[in-house]
């Protein structure tokens, strides 16, 4: 029973994919909100609202990426700035989770310098088709790959499956919105969603599972 949450997250998944081939909205719509309820219900019934402040921001940022996800319902670029604010701050939110869990500062560092270089590149890739929106994307991707080094100077401050856990989440959801970018600037198109969806999702259940087992 605690795991069928994540079970309809999973379906909930495939049905959007399903969706998004086929454009069929209705079900775009049920399917993606069913699909983040499901990964919200399962941090919560595992426990990590109760886990202490690690598993507490853990849950506020799977709250915040329901919300970006159904920003992102809307194709406009008015909704799309709305899902990037609102994702961000779910970013935020597992950076402070981490920080909460504590972070070798020297690990960290470490994990910054390569991350930084993968950043810039990212942005070499998208900068000329981003208009308006730099400056939003330059932010964003900043609070991302901040996330993924966070997520390595709390793993290497107490090594272990819960660290191990949360840094292949926090990974996950880093490529999941190269996905997201792509789509949107690159190269549109419902395989961008094949691939970014289960990582997304996947990232968000690994949260959930690993967040409540943080202390």
């Amino acid at each position: 029973m605690t795991h069928l949450p994540a079970v309809a997250t999973v379906i909930g998944t495939a049905l959007l994919i399903a969706a998004e081939y086929k454009e069929h909205t209705p079900t775009r719509i049920v399917a993606k909100v069913g699909a983040a309820w499901g990964f919200i219900i399962y941090a919560l019934t595992l426990g990590a609202w109760e886990a202490g402040p690690v598993g507490r921001w853990i849950v506020l940022g799977l709250v915040l990426s329901m919300a970006g996800d159904v920003a992102l319902l809307s194709r406009n670029k008015r909704a799309f700035l709305g899902g990037l604010v609102v994702f961000l701050l779910a970013h935020v939110a597992y950076v402070i989770a981490f920080f909460n869990q504590g972070v070798s500062l020297m690990a960290l560092g470490i994990a910054a310098a390569p991350l930084a270089w993968f950043a810039w590149q990212v942005w070499k890739w998208l900068r000329d088709d981003v208009g308006s929106l730099g400056p939003a994307v330059v932010a964003y991707i900043l609070v991302i790959t901040s996330m993924v080094a966070a997520a390595f100077g709390s793993l290497a401050n107490d090594p272990g499956w819960v660290g191990l856990g949360l840094v292949v989440a926090a990974i996950l959801f880093f490529l999941s919105d190269l996905c997201v970018a792509r789509d949107r600037f690159i190269e549109p198109g419902p395989d961008n969603r094949l691939v970014g969806l289960p990582l997304y999702f996947g990232a968000q259940l690994l949260f959930a599972y690993f967040g409540s087992a943080a202390v």
